[in-house]
């Protein structure tokens, strides 16, 4: 699917300070890693947050928050931001920052190889 650029843009501006970002292509779009590990991305003109199951299931069923599912499958970890809950700066800003903590937290992603991941995620 493709991914609102001025959104893209605007992550890319609250994510510039950091130096453990790197933007990756992922999920037909573009992803932003912290640490090695997936923090959030556009998708369409929404925004996937990756901020944990805790936290998903805190703010999944909020105003402009719905579950990750374009699979077929929800993702437990995973939320999916409405424009609605994107449209001011403070609104997206909350988000990002929320998502990045979260991947910066578990640490830098060392020593596994794509197909470990791989083979890790079927387990």
């Amino acid at each position: 699917m493709a991914y609102d650029e001025k959104l893209l843009n605007r992550i890319r501006l609250i994510l510039a300070a950091r130096a453990d970002v790197v933007e990756q292509r992922m999920f037909g779009g573009v992803a932003f890693l912290v640490g090695g590990r997936m923090a959030c991305g556009p998708h369409g003109d929404r925004l996937i947050v990756r901020i944990g199951e805790e936290a998903a299931r805190k703010h999944i069923g909020k105003p402009h928050v719905k579950p990750m599912d374009f699979t077929g499958r929800v993702m437990k970890a995973f939320a999916t931001i409405q424009p609605g809950g994107l449209r001011t700066e403070a609104q997206l800003r909350k988000w990002v920052t929320m998502a990045a903590e979260f991947a910066a937290a578990e640490g830098p992603r060392v020593g596994l190889s794509k197909e470990a991941t791989r083979r890790r995620r079927r387990q």
